[in-house]
């Protein structure tokens, strides 16, 4: 692995802990973490209630890389609420709603790092 995609990953890890953080402080429970499957992978999957929440952690370190909300095309919702519904096919009992919810997680120069939660993009 080359020092550019290991520091991508470090800071990847560090944004999903942020906004895991975040989630469960909000009064989500967090039920796991990079869950994979022959299809894709999920950030984090979560519950809030009644709703299985797939989180889609976007962390950047500046504006390389465009905005967070940039990065979540149709394509990708759509494959992240089939990730939900496989999670929950996997794990069972299935909860009446899936939804998509994206969590940026921006770094600041000094000081906290900044989280937008931004829920039910599906």
């Amino acid at each position: 692995m080359t020092a550019t995609a290991a520091s991508r990953q470090a800071l990847g890890a560090y944004g999903e802990t942020v906004a895991a953080r975040h989630l469960v402080e909000q009064g989500m429970t967090l039920l796991e973490r990079n869950w994979r499957c022959p299809v894709g992978e999920v950030d984090l999957v979560l519950r809030e209630g009644h709703v299985l929440v797939v989180g889609e952690v976007k962390t950047r370190a500046g504006e390389v890389g465009g905005s967070p909300h940039e990065a979540i095309t149709p394509a990708k919702l759509e494959r992240l609420q089939r990730l939900g519904e496989q999670w929950q096919v996997s794990h069972g009992p299935r909860l009446p709603e899936v939804r998509v919810d994206l969590v940026a997680v921006r770094l600041a120069a000094r000081g906290a790092a900044e989280v937008e939660h931004v829920r039910g993009l599906v």
